[in-house]
């Protein structure tokens, strides 16, 4: 059975200040998403699956059906804030989704083999689909899951902070756990992060998550037990996520098995603000420049 791909694409994108998911950054109009999902055809994935918001399923299906029909299979999964909440009542000041974490139990339906999970306005990079895809063939259990990881110097934005899963891992190449970051960012010359008031400085190749998992279906139980608990202390915070970086810490904790942490040492890039958007259409010409995507992604 071939692996799925997962795409994360049901954020508000509240920083960017539009709808990022779709923007054309190549050549031909391509998104960030048609990268990923092209590296992903190559390497072997099998499906992917969309997670998207259900008020802009139409513009989004017209987009990628197209250019993807007869080449992968597709499938569409609407992340809701009514979902897997039970019969609690959503407040009322509550208006961005519950994070990425609860993304993937939407997708609890659809998901019954071994799958990667990325987010939709990451660019990745080839080597890091055909590392995902060669764990997820061979080695991905019920008791063993996988992380790309990135390099942290790899991974800012010149225009703002970012968020990142910081990695522990043990001389086995496991993760220990992950801290979840909020407000990572370069200062004279070093790379910080703020937390409580506090400036603490991060070394440049520091493993970080950029929710790029290898996972197997038993995930998304675990998942669900979580959510419940999370959901029990933070329903009436309005700006509280459940993260997948997070929900991989306590896999690790409750010892129900072990994260292999798989480097890559492509450059990540992406587009957290608008003001990223002109970097990231030049490092694409540069990648097609020298030879490793064609002009038209898609061969139209």
């Amino acid at each position: 059975m071939q692996p799925t791909l997962v795409i994360l694409a049901a954020g508000m994108a509240s920083r960017y200040g539009g709808m990022k998911q779709v923007e054309g950054f190549g050549p031909h109009n391509e998104t960030i998403m048609d990268y990923s999902i092209y590296d992903a055809i190559k390497a072997g994935f099998g499906k992917v699956v969309f997670i998207i918001r259900e008020d802009f399923a139409e513009s989004f299906k017209s987009v990628f059906e197209p250019k993807l029909a007869g080449k992968i299979k597709t499938e569409y999964v609407y992340q809701k804030l009514d979902a897997f909440i039970g019969n609690r009542t959503i407040p009322a000041d509550r208006t961005k989704p519950w994070g990425t974490a609860h993304a993937l139990l939407c997708c609890k339906d659809v998901l019954k083999e071994p799958f990667a999970v990325i987010n939709a306005d990451d660019f990745y990079g080839k080597d890091g689909f055909e590392k995902a895809a060669a764990f997820l063939n061979t080695k991905c259990a019920d008791d063993l899951y996988a992380l790309i990881g990135y390099s942290l110097v790899n991974t800012l934005s010149e225009n703002g902070s970012v968020s990142r899963g910081v990695c522990k891992i043990d001389e086995a190449g496991n993760l220990v756990g992950i801290d979840e970051r909020t407000n990572i960012y370069p200062k004279d010359g070093v790379i910080v992060y703020e937390e409580d008031g506090k400036t603490t400085e991060l070394a440049p190749d520091t493993q970080v998550s950029m929710n790029f998992y290898c996972l197997g279906s038993s995930f998304i139980p675990f998942a669900e037990k979580l959510f419940e608990q999370f959901l029990d202390t933070q329903i009436n915070t309005p700006k509280s996520e459940f993260f997948i970086p997070k929900t991989a810490d306590q896999f690790i904790k409750s010892k129900l098995g072990s994260i292999e942490v798989i480097p890559t040492s492509a450059k990540w890039f992406g587009v957290t603000y608008k003001e990223d958007a002109p970097g990231v259409r030049e490092s694409l010409h540069k990648l097609i420049a020298n030879g490793e995507y064609p002009a038209s992604l898609w061969g139209a």
